[in-house]
């Protein structure tokens, strides 16, 4: 019986292998990516909360304004910004797992100098090139998560490495209350905690090296031998387990949407991929839309509903992080004693990720990022008015824990909005209006809290909550359980 060979395309090769992963099962390496992307991003929720939560000692340290306090808080987040856009973009260039390496190791070089900073401006210029290395963070593993894990598990998978994440948070927090009062080796504490996130991320640098590249991402470049390599080890680990995928769909998920669109192709079982093209031929099969696809009518408005979403989450979600202490100062308590309530508060934290874990699967996912933004409003002006010591812990704590509902639904929802071949790119743009938002941020917030008290300042945190609630709830599209390439829904 002579045999018949199927000569796939590229586009359809990119389908097929969109497919298998959104089918597989959860491996022991989808686990083991996790958790590696979720150490690494405890280093980025861990940099964001560390000068909001040492701000009062620098100025004590450096006898230095309040100008020059809102430049100290704001320097990271600016840096941030720059790293959003062009790590988010060279990673849809080089891989994702090039770009994990770039910017882990700005971020550890630059901590490190941090550390020996003898005046403002040195703080300041390392600060914002530390931020550098760690604004792409959370584009990039929302982005690899997304490629990597089956649509299934997507959410669920996704909050677990936040959930680790957000332990930074804490870390933070108890490390600034165990260490500012204290001068190890005759070096102020609050140095010690540049050269903890430093140290940290380098290990984490390590281990990334040995991360799989995204077998989604190689499939849009036309490296489609090496997509199926790796899909192989992981399918085979499956395997290994007793665990199959289930059943192919009627068709694999369309290509991502380009110009001129490829046509679709059911098969009527999973097709075997030919031996592969070379990367150039698999460029020009398979053509790679610009960034301007988020401009085009079926992405315009999700496009804007992401912007607004990252510009006002910031004011909700680092607002909080970088008022509460100073909050706290001006209800009278000490550095100490501050520091403690924030870090009870900051427990929140990891808790409100952990709770996630049951919900975002099951729950559509705007309607999980509209509820919890409803909550932080009610729970941060309840921070802004009570005074007993009780109340504020329970407000604090439970702010943070509800905000990391939020925040894990926003994360898993921005990845799956845009197209393999953009995503970082797309991920990154709208990741760094967020930063520049948080970058803006003291110099908004910090006057309001001076001239007229906590409640004004929390009372324009929550504002943009609940503008944010009223626009997922009715503009953004459905997502939840769907393949991160499918068309705009």
């Amino acid at each position: 019986m002579s045999r018949t060979t199927v000569t796939v395309r590229p586009p359809m090769a990119f389908a097929a292998i969109a497919d298998r992963l959104d089918r597989m099962p959860i491996t022991p390496m989808h686990r083991r990516l996790t958790a590696v992307i979720g150490v690494g991003l405890l280093f980025d929720t861990y940099e964001n909360n560390l000068s909001g939560t040492i701000s009062k000692v620098l100025q004590g340290d450096f006898s230095f304004g309040g100008t020059t306090l809102k430049l100290v808080i704001a320097s990271a987040f600016l840096g941030q910004f720059v790293g959003a856009i062009v790590l988010g973009r060279l990673a849809d260039r080089i891989g994702r797992r090039r770009a994990f390496l770039v910017n882990l190791a700005l971020y550890s070089g630059f901590s490190l100098l941090g550390a020996f900073a003898p005046n403002a401006g040195w703080l300041i210029a390392t600060r914002f090139l530390a931020g550098v290395g760690i604004g792409a963070e959370q584009t990039l593993s929302d982005c690899y998560l997304a490629d990597v894990l089956p649509a299934s598990q997507r959410g669920r998978f996704t909050s677990w490495a936040y959930t680790l994440a957000y332990c930074g948070v804490p870390v933070v927090g108890f490390a600034a209350l165990w260490l500012v009062p204290l001068t190890p080796l005759g070096i102020a504490g609050w140095r010690w905690l540049f050269v903890i996130g430093s140290a940290g991320s380098a290990l984490v640098w390590i281990r990334r090296r040995r991360l799989i590249e995204s077998p989604r991402w190689l499939a849009s470049r036309g490296r489609i031998a090496e997509a199926e390599r790796l899909l192989e080890r992981m399918e085979g680990s499956a395997a290994d387990r007793g665990r199959t995928a289930p059943a192919a769909a009627a068709a694999p998920v369309a290509p991502a949407p380009t110009a001129p669109a490829p046509a679709a192709v059911t098969p009527a079982a999973p097709v075997p991929a030919a031996p592969a093209p070379d990367a150039a031929a698999g460029a020009a099969a398979q053509p790679r839309p610009g960034l301007r696809l988020i401009f085009e009518p079926e992405y315009r408005r999700r496009t804007a509903v992401l912007w607004a979403v990252c510009v006002l989450s910031v004011v909700g979600y680092y607002g909080f992080g970088s008022l509460a202490p100073l909050i706290l100062a001006a209800k009278g308590y000490g550095i100490v004693q501050g520091l403690g309530y924030t870090a009870l508060s900051f427990l929140g934290y990891p808790v409100g990720s952990a709770l996630t874990l049951p919900l975002v699967d099951r729950v559509e996912r705007r309607v999980l990022i509209a509820v919890s933004a409803c909550l932080m409003t009610a729970l941060g002006m309840g921070f802004a008015l009570v005074h007993s010591s009780l109340w504020l812990i329970a407000c604090g704590f439970g702010y943070t824990l509800v905000s990391n509902v939020f925040s894990n639904g926003s994360h898993v929802y921005m990845a799956e909005q845009y197209p393999t071949s953009i995503r970082s790119t797309a991920a990154g743009l709208a990741y760094s209006l967020s930063k520049l938002s948080a970058g803006v941020l003291p110099f908004a917030l910090l006057p309001v809290l001076t001239t007229y008290g906590a409640g004004p300042a929390l009372a324009l945190v929550g504002a943009a909550m609940a503008l944010l609630a009223l626009l997922v709830a009715t503009l953004a599209p459905r997502s939840t359980g769907t393949p991160v390439d499918a068309a705009p829904r």
